[in-house]
């Protein structure tokens, strides 16, 4: 019995998926405490940071699934190529329509760190197609694996009525995520590859939660320049505000409008003070 439990755990250790799970083990710790993914698992994810993490999403998703279409009959590609069951761009176009608007290409904003991450897939994808194996399965199968829990928070967080906004979150052609992740992943053991790309795979899958989470940082370093755009852009549109009228008796009365304006100031400097904190 011994035995064979031992062949078997050498069998498992030897499949390319537990090869990866391993050596990204500590990156996907560090990517699950990021600020914006904590957000998340708190509930407490507001708009513009789902706004700002869809937008990266689409950027990144775009490259990827363009390679990989490109790279479809390459033999490392092709066994884990499920374009029906698991492409996100379409899902995040409509979403990002959801938030934005029609001419929502236009506002589509990303930090340097997605740009970083997408330079770097197509460059895998001309020149080591099956270090996309990597990227593949870091994406497809962590967003399949908390898709529905992430899309749950993100409409209790932000009120948001019925699926709309949240189609990323959803993989309607898959019926059991469980068994899905199990044929996907029977599927990535079958690719083979030499010693030398097996290496490069691991490390390129060490690359990618590196990569992610940079993005995550950048994303979270925008966020308060987003808030102040949208604090702005309220302000344009608003309503002109208006002008404090105090009754003529009090406007007569020069010393008791000093007092009054002093104590506006007052309570202005207290405000100020808690905020600031």
């Amino acid at each position: 019995m011994e035995t064979e439990t031992q062949t078997t755990e050498q069998m498992t250790n030897s499949d390319l998926s537990e090869q990866i799970k391993a050596v990204t083990k500590e990156s996907h710790v560090r990517a699950e405490n990021t600020e914006l993914m904590l957000s998340f698992q708190r509930g407490k994810v507001t708009m513009p940071q789902l706004k700002l993490l869809l937008c990266s999403l689409y950027e990144v998703y775009k490259v990827l699934e363009e390679e990989m279409d490109r790279n479809c009959h390459h033999p490392s590609v092709a066994p884990i190529y499920f374009p029906a069951e698991l492409a996100r761009l379409g899902t995040l176009e409509k979403d990002l329509e959801y938030f934005y608007g029609q001419d929502w290409r236009e506002k589509v904003v990303v930090p340097a760190a997605t740009r970083r991450y997408c330079h770097r897939l197509r460059q895998i994808g001309k020149e080591n197609p099956e270090f996309l194996v990597a990227h593949a399965y870091t994406r497809y199968l962590g967003d399949l694996s908390g898709g529905q829990v992430l899309g749950r928070i993100a409409q209790k967080s932000m009120g948001l009525k019925g699926s709309e906004g949240l189609s990323f979150f959803a993989f309607p052609a898959v019926s059991s995520p469980n068994r899905f992740k199990q044929l996907y992943r029977s599927r990535m053991n079958s690719v083979e590859l030499t010693e030398e790309e097996r290496n490069g795979v691991l490390e390129e899958a060490v690359r990618a939660f590196e990569l992610n989470i940079q993005v995550f940082d950048d994303l979270q370093k925008m966020l308060p320049s987003v808030h102040e755009d949208e604090r702005q852009t309220s302000s344009t549109h608003s309503a002109p505000a208006k002008m404090l009228q105090l009754p003529r008796a009090i406007v007569q009365s020069s010393a008791l409008l000093r007092t009054l304006m002093g104590l506006f100031v007052a309570l202005a400097t207290v405000s100020i003070g808690i905020y600031a904190f």
